[in-house]
């Protein structure tokens, strides 16, 4: 048996008392004096700062909203039931913060980053603020980078480039999620991660797209960051900023990254509802005032990065809702003004079984033939003058009893181009496809066809071109529409229309 010696035992007692950091541990507490509707006011948290996270004695979270001289103002993000007056507040001494990484890809997440989706824990490595000051000028590169809608409108007439803020606006019911959820479905095999945050919608439209997304394989690839309209202000508020740490990350990693905010109205009546119950006065820093810097904070972090920087890219599609079409309200206003053009989606196109409908004549992309190929740009050069001519010439014929020929011919093309820009949901077309359809309106080849079979020229039109192959392998590959591609084209434009009948 092993005798342990009595020096032995005190030389280790006494390495340990050595080893020992007697330095005490300042934590700044306070105590919750009043609660209601989401909010607990707490004294003795003097030194907290704004924005920083703090951990009531129940294990609820909070962030620091108000800060007043003898009180703080907490607005409670999680446990706000098990929250009583009295109980201990302890700042933590770090900002808002949530998970960021691969860990995240294809699934579903409230507004803390908190899994929603019954697959258990996600195990991510590091955490990003989600407030943070924007890349600056410097870091920055110019967009010039197309990024591939798979909507022949958007891609011909208002294209969106990498690191571009695009906002979609439109009345109640006109398809704007519909766009994005496109988008993020053309997405497949772009080297693009995209992040879908759902503010203030119901649960089963939020279940309904996220399936749609895992039928067609686009979870690989996509976040789904959900603050439903059951959800409390709070974290209707915190979703977007949640969301875009979280894409911000694979930018800042040199990688590319798709966000959609659907939809900003319902951020802002969040905001208000939280600036009323923090009973803010109504001047600057309430609703309506301050949601311009809410909402510019947000946007301005998207962006092209530098080569030196990893040349990663953030690119945001905000959706706002209008009521009755009025662009000219406050938040719509707001967003226009901080974003790089806006694609608009009209009621009464809509209802024509224009669709998706976008009204060409508003809408417009600040960044244009920079974030289009050259293939396209030939293409759709005057493409958007010429149907918004048709437009209005369309307007005026209502009212014309006899039509020149040559007024008559521009208005039958106008139509045909109409229908040829239609498309159903759930099927994103290539950029490839997409000039071939292009050319043969801009050309002329779709005049002899009747309006109603242009859709289905179009479909025979692909099969045929994914048969041949070559065609759009060439301008895929040069991103160009060289002359021996567009005899090529030509030939087998005049072979589907042969076998049309037309």
């Amino acid at each position: 048996m092993t005798s342990i010696s009595f020096d032995s035992v005190l030389a280790d007692i006494t390495k340990q008392i050595q080893s020992l950091d007697m330095t005490p541990e300042k934590v700044q507490t306070g105590i919750v004096v009043s609660l209601w509707d989401g909010v607990a006011r707490v004294d003795g948290l003097s030194g907290v700062a704004y924005n920083e996270m703090v951990e009531f004695e129940s294990g609820a979270t909070g962030v620091a909203l108000n800060l007043e001289e003898f009180s703080v103002w907490v607005v409670v993000l999680s446990g706000f039931k098990n929250i009583k007056e009295g109980e201990t507040v302890r700042a933590t001494g770090r900002v808002m913060e949530v998970p960021v990484g691969n860990a995240l890809i294809g699934r579903v997440v409230d507004a803390l980053g908190n899994p929603i989706d019954g697959r258990g824990p996600i195990k991510a490595l590091e955490k990003y603020p989600t407030e943070r000051v924007a890349t600056g000028v410097m870091s920055r590169k110019g967009v010039h980078e197309p990024l591939q809608t798979g909507i022949k409108a958007i891609d011909a007439l208002v294209p969106v480039g990498r690191g571009q803020r695009e906002l979609i606006i439109g009345d109640r019911q006109t398809g704007k999620s519909q766009i994005a959820i496109d988008t993020i479905l053309n997405q497949k095999g772009q080297n693009m991660i995209c992040v879908y945050v759902a503010i203030g919608q119901k649960d089963a439209k939020v279940v309904r797209i996220t399936e749609e997304l895992r039928k067609a394989g686009a979870m690989d690839y996509t976040i789904v960051v959900n603050a439903g309209a059951s959800a409390p202000a709070a974290m209707q508020w915190l979703a977007p900023y949640t969301g875009c740490a979280m894409a911000e990350y694979f930018m800042l990693n040199g990688k590319h990254a798709l966000i959609i905010y659907d939809d900003l109205s319902k951020h802002a009546n969040a905001y208000r509802e939280m600036s009323l119950l923090l009973r803010r006065p109504p001047g600057r820093e309430a609703y309506p005032g301050d949601v311009f810097y809410l909402h510019s904070k947000l946007l301005e972090r998207s962006a092209k990065l530098n080569d030196e920087l990893g040349a990663g890219s953030m690119t945001a599609l905000p959706i706002i809702e209008t009521l009755a079409g009025d662009i000219s309200a406050y938040v719509p206003t707001n967003v226009i003004s901080i974003t790089d053009g806006q694609i608009m989606l009209a009621t009464n196109l809509f209802n024509s079984g224009v669709r998706p409908a976008i009204n060409v004549g508003l809408s417009v992309s600040r960044v244009g033939g920079s974030a289009q190929t050259k293939a396209m740009k030939g293409v759709a050069g005057t493409l958007k003058l010429d149907l918004a001519q048709f437009r209005e010439l369309e307007a005026f014929s209502q009212f014309a009893s006899d039509l020149d020929p040559e007024t008559r011919a521009s208005l039958e093309r106008g139509q045909r181009m109409v229908e040829l820009l239609k498309q159903d949901v759930y099927s994103p077309v290539v950029m490839e496809k997409q000039v071939c359809a292009l050319y043969a309106g801009t050309k002329g080849f779709l005049d002899s066809i009747p309006t109603k079979d242009v859709r289905k020229f179009e479909l025979e039109l692909y099969k045929h071109l994914d048969t041949e192959g070559t065609i759009l392998e060439a301008i895929c590959t040069s991103g160009k529409l060289e002359d021996a591609t567009k005899a090529s084209l030509e030939l087998v434009i005049k072979a589907v229309k042969s076998e049309m009948g037309v």
